[in-house]
């Protein structure tokens, strides 16, 4: 039987190292007996945190804890805190006198499944969608087959990762927009359809609108949507209908209008609060992110419009794992398996329910009166507790696959420039990290019409790659390219940039998503030209809009430059370290 494996990360490496070093060192000066005290004690250390010295990360609890640690997606993470607090100051006790408590982490869902597979560090998940729970449950059960009987699995069909779920929240998939656009799209006299929106961004070329990638719940679900609509269909969604060539080219119509990718909503809420309705005219949302928004911004209100071919739900389920299963992996003790149970009851209890639709969302209980007084839907047209008036059926989990593969082939194409410093400044461990995360980058684009260049620079260019598509053979020749990569000289960031704009203005496909993600750890200090060039070269060219989003690598990179390369580039600044350089890396790839 295969088994799931754990790999070292890199930072578990480094640890290893900086012990075997210390170890040496103390050999010399201190002797034996000092040494494997020291030792002891580092490894305690570090199992603690965590981390075991093999650098296969551990978790322990006591075979009695009734400590329940749950994986929350970060959209609901806020709200479900306040409840766990609420939860544990009833300073409820199992029968053998231990006190009953709820931990809330936020994770993204992807990670959460993810994690969930090999001994996590939490007890119970809960994603915004049952979509994650059904991806989990793919998962588990291909980690375990036959070795050497292909398919047949060597777990018995029963035995499942997760244990129990309970659904306490929904929020239906809508159509953010701001009222005077809501209006023009024909609300609130007329339901608004995806055609009504793709129609409006090719009639407007300032139109824009988004929806974040198929990997966030939001993303997936209104991707779902689009087939449904594409197919005529309310329930029933097959592959068969989801690959029909009309159903395609139905959905990849839409698809070319999206003007980026992205995110979960509550980053596009973030970009609306700094840059206003200048961000975008329409993006998709759970419906509490409408009611959260206008109970902030009375004076700039959004609209939440119900897509008249019908829409899906985010179901906020919370399930307790089955863990135990794997070597080396604890069990679910009975009394967390207890707090699991209590915490349920709390949040489907009423009170916990009203917080819950005080905080935008629907309850799960249906007894309480979305119109009563106080209710977030009460006294406004901006959501209507009566929508959607058709709700799809969730297709099985093969037809989900086969969306979420050919979503690929009909999202809106990408040309991305890496721009890469490696300068000097960058030898040792900022290069290696940056490669491992060039890479990454690499392995999350997927699509056949997405094309990628590399442009390394110190004091000047140093070596290129022009736009090609992402096929095995352009990626493994740019996997190449990043391991030739070797720091020295200066920071030529400006005059880089300046040359990834140039080149895909030369390509000049508005069709596509143009970006350039630059990355650099210091100062510009080489370049011939300043921002100012840079600003003039990206208007000159309004009908091609090229987003810019900048990295700034440690302490001493230029956060006033690389925030105002981003400004003039409609694009955003992220700062990144050694350790989550890789993860941010993976996160901008999801804008394409």
């Amino acid at each position: 039987m295969s088994k799931p494996s754990s790999r070292p990360s890199k930072r578990a490496t480094q640890k290893r190292a900086a012990i075997l070093v210390f170890v040496i060192l103390l050999l010399f000066v201190c002797g034996v007996t000092v040494v494997v005290n020291t030792v002891r004690q580092i490894i305690d250390l570090f199992a603690a945190q965590g981390m075991s010295v093999e650098g296969t990360t551990t978790f322990t609890w006591e075979p009695d804890s009734a400590t329940l640690t749950v994986a929350v997606s970060p959209v609901m993470a806020p709200v479900l805190r306040e409840l766990a607090e609420e939860f544990n100051r009833s300073q409820q006790r199992t029968p053998d006198g231990q006190r009953m408590k709820v931990d809330i982490v936020a994770y993204e869902p992807e990670e959460m499944v993810r994690a969930a597979q090999f001994r996590p560090p939490f007890q119970a998940i809960s994603p915004d969608s049952g979509l994650w729970l059904e991806r989990l449950e793919q998962l588990w059960q291909s980690s375990f087959t036959e070795q050497g009987q292909e398919g047949e699995r060597a777990m018995p069909i029963g035995q499942r990762r997760i244990s129990v779920q309970q659904r306490y929240a929904v929020s239906p998939i809508v159509l953010a927009a701001w009222e005077d656009v809501a209006r023009q799209l024909g609300w609130p006299n007329a339901a608004v359809s995806w055609q009504d929106v793709q129609r409006r961004a090719k009639e407007d070329p300032d139109f824009k609108w988004s929806h974040p990638n198929t990997k966030h719940a939001s993303g997936l679900l209104a991707v779902l949507a689009e087939f449904y609509a594409a197919a005529g269909v309310t329930r029933g969604l097959t592959v068969e209908l989801a690959t029909r060539p009309d159903v395609l080219e139905y959905v990849k119509a839409v698809e070319s209008t999206v003007r980026f990718y992205g995110e979960n909503e509550d980053r596009v809420v973030e970009r609306l609060e700094q840059e206003g309705r200048n961000f975008l005219d329409l993006f998709v949302a759970q419906e509490r992110v409408v009611i959260d928004w206008n109970r902030r911004h009375s004076d700039a209100r959004l609209i939440a419009l119900y897509p008249a071919e019908g829409t899906l739900w985010t179901d906020h389920p919370l399930a307790l794992l089955e863990l135990g299963q794997l070597e080396g992996e604890l069990a679910v003790t009975a009394n967390q398996r207890r707090t699991f149970q209590a915490f349920t009851e709390f949040l489907t209890a009423e009170p916990a329910q009203r917080h819950l639709l005080a905080a935008g969302y629907r309850p799960a209980d249906l007894s309480i009166s979305l119109e009563s007084e106080g209710s977030p839907f009460a006294g406004t047209d901006a959501v209507d507790w009566r929508q959607p008036q058709t709700t799809l059926q969730m297709p099985p989990a093969e037809v989900v696959d086969v969306v979420r593969d050919y979503w690929y082939y009909t999202k809106r194409p990408t040309n991305v420039y890496l721009v890469v410093d490696t300068s000097g400044s960058m030898e040792g461990a900022k290069l290696t990290a940056t490669k491992a995360a060039l890479k990454a980058f690499l392995a999350q684009i997927r699509g056949d019409r997405d094309r990628v260049g590399i442009i390394e620079f110190g004091s000047g260019l140093k070596d290129y790659s022009l736009l090609m598509p992402l096929d095995d053979p352009t990626r493994r020749r740019l996997e190449g390219m990043i391991d030739r990569m070797e720091a020295s000289g200066g920071t030529a960031l400006i005059d880089a940039v300046y040359a990834a704009v140039a080149m895909l203005q030369e390509e000049n496909q508005p069709d596509a998503i143009n970006a350039v993600v630059v990355m650099t750890d210091g100062l510009e200090n080489e370049s011939s030209r300043r921002l100012s060039d840079l600003q003039v070269l990206l208007r000159s060219n309004p009908s091609l809009p090229i987003v810019i989003f900048t990295i700034g690598f440690g302490r001493d990179a230029d956060e006033a430059a690389l925030t105002e390369m981003a400004r003039i580039g409609s694009g955003q600044f992220r700062r990144a370290d050694e350790a989550d350089l890789e993860e941010l890396y993976r996160i901008i790839s999801t804008y394409f």
